[in-house]
C-alpha cells in the first residue's frame, strides 16, 4: 500500500451507465448509485468503459455527468472518461465536464486509426493543455488494440495537468513496472485496472484500483482496501477471492460486451438500476439471465 498522501487515490469503480427503456440516462438511478458508492469511500469513473462510453450520445453523457457531478459526496471525487475518435469533439467534451465540476478526465487514445507514439504523444498533450482539471491517462489495450508505451508514460508524466495513468492491460511485468515507478512520484498516481490483480496491486504500492465488480459489492472493495491500509494482506487476499467469485458470474464464458449486460443484472437484483443497454449492445434473454 502507498501511504505517501497524493491528490488522486483509492478505490474508483467504473459506473455502469444506468439506462431507462428508451435508451435515455436514468438519473435517479445515477443518483442512488452515487450514493452506495459514497457510504463506502468509492469515487466513481463516470462513463468509462463499464459505463458504455462510446455508444451514448452527447446529449446523455452531459445529462449522466451532471447526475453524477450533483450527486457527489464530500468523500468522493468525480472521474469523467473521455473515450472516442474525433478529438475536437472530446476536447468540447471535455471543457464542459470540467464545467460542471468534475475532478479529473480519464481518456482512452482516439483508436479507429493505429496511432505512432508521436500521435499518442499530442493526443495526451493537447487534452492536457486544453482543460483546467488534471488527466489521466487510460491504458486498456482490449479495446483501442493499442498499448501506450512506458517510456512515453514517464514523459507525459512530467506535464504539470497530467496527474497518472489508469492501466488496465493485463501484463504482470508492465504492472510491477508502472508501481515500482511512480509510487514514490507525489504528483503522479497509478491506477490499476486489472480487477483481478486488485489486492496485488495494492499490497506492491498501486495507489488506486478501478474493478468493474465494485458496482455489484463496493462494500468488499472497502474492506479489501482497508485491510492493506492495515497491512493485513491475508485478509485483503480473503476479500480479493471474494470479489473474484462476484467477478466469475458476470464475466466467465463472455465476452466484454455480453459481460456488461450481466453485470446489469447482478446490479438490479440488488435494486441499483434496470438492465437496458445502449445499441449495439443488447440485454441477456430471460434464460441467460436465469443462469446468472
Amino acid at each position: 500500500m502507498n501511504h505517501l498522501s497524493k491528490a488522486f487515490s483509492g478505490i474508483v469503480v467504473p459506473m455502469v451507465s444506468p439506462l431507462l427503456d428508451d435508451h435515455k440516462i436514468d438519473t435517479a438511478a445515477v443518483k442512488r448509485i452515487m450514493m452506495l458508492f459514497a457510504s463506502y469511500s468509492v469515487s466513481p469513473l463516470v462513463l468509462g468503459t463499464t459505463g458504455e462510453s462510446p455508444s451514448i450520445s452527447e446529449k446523455e453523457s452531459l445529462r449522466c455527468m451532471r447526475a453524477a457531478c450533483r450527486a457527489k459526496s464530500e468523500n468522493q471525487k468525480v472521474y469523467a472518461g473521455l473515450v472516442g475518435n474525433k478529438v475536437t469533439e472530446l476536447l468540447n467534451r471535455a471543457k464542459m465536464y470540467a464545467d460542471m465540476g468534475v475532478d479529473a478526465l480519464v481518456s482512452t487514445l482516439p483508436s479507429y486509426y493505429p496511432l505512432s507514439v508521436d500521435q499518442m504523444r499530442s493526443y495526451y498533450l493537447t487534452l492536457a493543455d486544453s482543460v483546467s482539471v488534471p488527466v489521466f491517462m487510460y491504458n486498456i489495450k482490449a479495446t483501442t488494440q493499442m498499448s501506450l508505451p512506458l517510456d512515453l508514460v514517464a514523459d507525459l508524466s512530467q506535464h504539470p495537468n497530467i496527474a497518472g495513468l489508469k492501466d488496465s492491460e493485463r501484463d504482470p511485468e508492465r504492472l510491477k513496472e508502472c508501481i515500482q515507478k511512480y509510487k514514490n512520484r507525489s504528483d503522479f498516481s497509478f491506477f490499476c485496472g486489472w480487477g483481478a490483480q486488485g489486492a496485488n496491486s495494492l499490497i506492491l504500492g498501486a495507489d488506486g484500483i478501478v474493478p468493474s465488480t465494485g458496482n455489484v459489492v463496493p462494500e468488499l472493495y472497502y474492506k479489501l482496501y482497508r485491510a492493506v491500509q492495515a497491512g493485513n494482506t491475508d485478509a485483503a487476499l480473503h476479500y480479493q477471492q471474494q470479489t473474484d467469485r462476484v467477478a466469475a458470474l458476470y464475466q466467465k464464458d463472455r465476452n466484454l460486451g455480453s459481460s456488461l449486460a450481466a453485470l446489469k443484472v447482478l446490479m438490479k437484483a440488488r435494486g441499483f438500476c434496470g438492465t437496458a443497454m445502449m445499441p449495439p449492445l443488447t440485454s441477456l434473454s430471460a434464460d441467460e439471465e436465469k443462469s446468472i
